[in-house]
């Protein structure tokens, strides 16, 4: 599998091998705080208040849950992680008008913090972030799939990520329910023998909510609406029933969600 051939942007993202046979991938794409210092410089923030928003803004240990998840299963899944701040690119925007959440300055470059102040001036000159981190990440991830594809005839992302128990300013649907665990799914990506499997294998963490309060799945635009043979589901998990918020310490339920993570890889069934 070929990669961009830029050395700054290899070190920005991680492909962890799992079992040959496998057609999962775990997508961990906000649990990092590392912003480089090129990047660091255009960012408005002093020191103090850039470490407070990465507390709100980071799906804290989401890597974490995924490795010790992989590790478990039965069948060894693939992991795609995001080795970047979310604040640098976020990789599961669209780097274009139709991602909804320019409307809160939070497109594939942020300009606006969780609480809609000002993270970078003007348009946050999004042109270069994008070349050189969002690009790249997008082709590794879509050969990543195509890997899969190839290999096993089918791929299944599985997007890992967390949210605040309380709604944060920016969030455009913060108002829904907050359960333990929500579940994000796509018309057309989403399998329902997917969406059961995971219900089932969250069913000990507590109640799994439906596309509340965040919607939707993370497929690369290339199969995006187009091949059926690319499943995915977006896994929410409320922050507070594994860690201490904003920014803490995991807790002891990192384990338990864990578990429940490798329940779910391992309903799904191979080639």
């Amino acid at each position: 599998m070929s990669f961009s051939p830029f050395r700054e942007t290899v070190m920005s993202f991680a492909l962890v091998s799992g079992a040959d046979d496998s057609p999962v991938i775990l997508h961990v794409p906000h649990s990092s705080r590392e912003i480089p210092a090129e990047v660091r410089a255009g960012i408005v923030l002093d020191d103090p208040a850039l470490e407070r928003e990465l507390d709100h803004i980071t799906d804290a240990h989401t890597a974490e849950i995924a490795a010790e998840a992989a590790a478990l299963a039965g069948l060894t899944p693939w992991r795609f992680v995001n080795r970047l701040s979310r604040l640098v690119v976020d990789p599961e925007r669209f780097p274009d008008e139709r991602e909804e959440m320019l409307a809160v300055g939070m497109g594939a470059v942020y300009t606006r913090t969780t609480h809609k102040e000002v993270l970078r001036e003007g348009d946050g000159r999004p042109g270069p972030l994008i070349e050189r981190y969002f690009r790249p990440y997008a082709q590794a991830m879509s050969e990543a799939v195509a890997d899969r594809l190839a290999a096993t005839g089918r791929a299944v992302i599985i997007d890992v990520h967390s949210y605040p128990t309380r709604a944060l300013p920016y969030e455009l649907h913060g108002s829904g329910p907050r359960p333990p665990v929500c579940l994000g799914t796509d018309p057309f990506h989403t399998p329902p023998e997917l969406l059961a499997a995971a219900s089932e294998a969250f069913s000990q963490i507590g109640e799994r909510g439906l596309d509340s309060p965040f919607a939707g799945t993370y497929v690369p635009l290339e199969f995006y609406g187009r091949d059926p043979r690319v499943a995915a589901l977006m896994v929410e998990i409320r922050r507070d029933t594994y860690m201490t918020e904003p920014g803490g310490r995991a807790t002891a339920g990192l384990g338990a969600l864990a578990q429940a993570l490798a329940r779910l890889v391992d309903a799904v069934p191979k080639g």
